[in-house]
């Protein structure tokens, strides 16, 4: 019993006796508890099947601030609390339908409302349709999209093997789509879902009018990658089909809500603040696990496993679970302007927002001295098969984020399967591997350590 207890101790004091000298075995550590014993998977697990759909504004978006404001105070933190913010509240309604109207032949395609859209007469909307790769293709077009639906139908492309780098390449289509088509007349838009596969499934998001007055509104909805491609082909061969759908989406006042954070107090400068965070609101389709549940359970990981260890952490390390990231960013907004009041001084912020699959590296926003220290840390982290240490966008809820000095850091899985699911109704527990899950906790953790050891280069004053 006795030799129990004493291997308990020696355990839990492991990292206060040897954290400046043998970062190796400590990042062994955060591994060895990640994939042993943590409740990363289990904490995901109640927010997909328990609560579900967390879209804000919604009652199971309040049920996943309270439940992991619950959880947080379990682990025995200095603090957790919650910060209050308001967000859209978006409902999108009765299902949609659409049709492929060609002559007397009517084909059903499966769609979704994009997210801030409004809805479509209750008999729904009609029209012909005309096809375009992008906003630029929509331009030259001019008034000839008068009173017809535009369909965007620019795919991602398969080359990248960077997939976010396709994402980004042709996602300009679904969020300023309809308001450039409105500018011109058109009564509606159809958007090529953000996918690489083809499927049956429509992937929503957010979509936005920017300064059109509430009357130039028009319905604007994703189509799935196959109804896109049969839609493409249908048109060539009738270029005077019609095209009908249907949705009842409306967007209601906004409403209360708040971001969860949680706190391990620094103990050589509290007052400089490491974050770990990522995005506990989804969209409705699914149970949005891979889209953030996957972030939000790994951010927790993180000071789990730290406080398990009996980390003292040199600076504040601060677990924020934002609200709102999917549409309309509000949590990392309000985030940013509380911190501003409070006059805090944040040196790092770590994001988990990509999905939970196996761990590749971080993306990285920061000075050439401080990229090079993170590259430095390379070898610590191939033993993972962790080696992508690269400069690119953090996180969306971050880069809110001013301090004087400050890297911000994304953790960067492997994204080849990311959008089969992203923004649709198979982003479900189901697609989330337990294993993958919690190998991204450990690195995260072990960046969050190594950082909290080291510290950030400051610019050189001049």
């Amino acid at each position: 019993m006795k030799k129990t207890i004493l291997l308990t101790a020696l355990v839990l004091s492991g990292l206060t006796s040897f954290a400046q000298s043998n970062d190796e075995k400590n990042i062994k550590l955060f591994y060895k508890k990640a994939l042993t014993e943590s409740k990363a998977y289990t904490w995901l697990e109640y927010l997909s099947n328990d609560i579900g759909a967390r879209l804000s504004g919604s009652q199971n978006a309040q049920l996943a601030v309270n439940y992991t404001k619950s959880q947080l105070e379990s682990l025995g933190l200095d603090k957790v609390y919650l910060q209050e913010v308001m967000v859209p509240h978006w409902v999108r309604g009765e299902k949609e339908s659409a049709f492929i109207l060609n002559g007397k032949v009517k084909t059903a395609v499966p769609i979704c409302a994009l997210g801030g859209s409004v809805a479509t007469a209750k008999t729904g909307l009609t029209a012909e349709v005309i096809e375009v790769q992008g906003i630029k293709e929509l331009a030259e077009l001019g008034d000839k999209v008068k009173g017809k639906i535009v369909f965007f139908n620019r795919p991602m492309n398969p080359e990248n093997v960077e997939t976010f780098i396709s994402y980004g390449a042709c996602v300009d289509q679904r969020f300023a789509g309809a308001k450039e088509a409105a500018k011109l007349g058109a009564v509606g838009t159809i958007v090529r879902s953000m996918n690489l596969r083809l499927d049956d499934f429509p992937h929503t998001g957010a979509q936005s009018y920017g300064d059109l007055t509430k009357e130039q509104y028009i319905p604007t909805a994703a189509i799935s990658t196959n109804g896109a491609e049969l839609l493409s082909a249908t048109l060539k061969s009738n270029p005077s089909l019609k095209f009908y759908f249907k949705q009842s989406c409306e967007t209601l006042p906004d409403v209360l809500s708040y971001n969860v954070i949680g706190e391990l107090t620094g103990t050589v400068t509290p007052e400089n603040i490491m974050v770990v965070g990522g995005h506990l609101d989804s969209w409705d389709l699914a149970d949005g696990s891979q889209d953030d549940g996957a972030g939000v359970v790994q951010s927790m990981e993180v000071v789990r496993i730290l406080k398990n260890l009996n980390y003292k952490p040199k600076n504040t390390i601060r677990v924020v679970l934002f609200m709102n990231e999917e549409n309309g960013g509000k949590g990392g907004a309000k985030y940013e302007e509380v911190s501003k009041q409070k006059n805090e001084n944040h040196i790092f912020a770590l994001e988990s927002d990509s999905g939970g699959f196996s761990p590749r590296g971080f993306s990285i926003e920061a000075d050439d001295a401080n990229l090079k220290k993170i590259q430095g840390f390379r070898d610590l982290f191939e033993p993972y098969l962790v080696h992508s240490f690269t400069i690119g966008h953090a996180g969306s809820d971050i880069s809110h984020l001013t301090s004087k000095a400050i890297v911000k850091a994304g953790l960067k899985p492997d994204s080849q399967r990311y959008f089969d699911y992203h923004h649709a109704a198979n982003d479900k527990f189901d697609a989330v591997n337990k294993r993958e899950l919690e190998l991204g906790a450990a690195t995260m953790a072990s960046l969050v350590y190594l950082l909290d050891q080291t510290g950030i280069e400051m610019p050189k004053a001049n």
